[in-house]
């Protein structure tokens, strides 16, 4: 792990998959059951109502 907590790259949205060797800025992070799963930008932007209402993404 580096200093802000996040894990090392590659980093894999949890939604469809993509991965990327830097976090974008527009990725979108967040807490489900203690552990930080991330989410590309185009699943943020398709789930973006659910994400607002802190819905895990299992019910995405």
């Amino acid at each position: 792990m580096n200093d802000a907590g996040a894990p090392e790259e590659p980093f894999t949205c949890a939604r469809c998959g993509r991965t990327t060797d830097t976090l974008p800025l527009t990725w979108t992070c967040s807490v489900e059951d203690d552990r930080r799963v991330y989410f590309c930008e185009e699943c943020s932007r398709a789930n973006l109502r659910a994400i607002e209402g802190r819905l895990d993404s299992s019910w995405w």
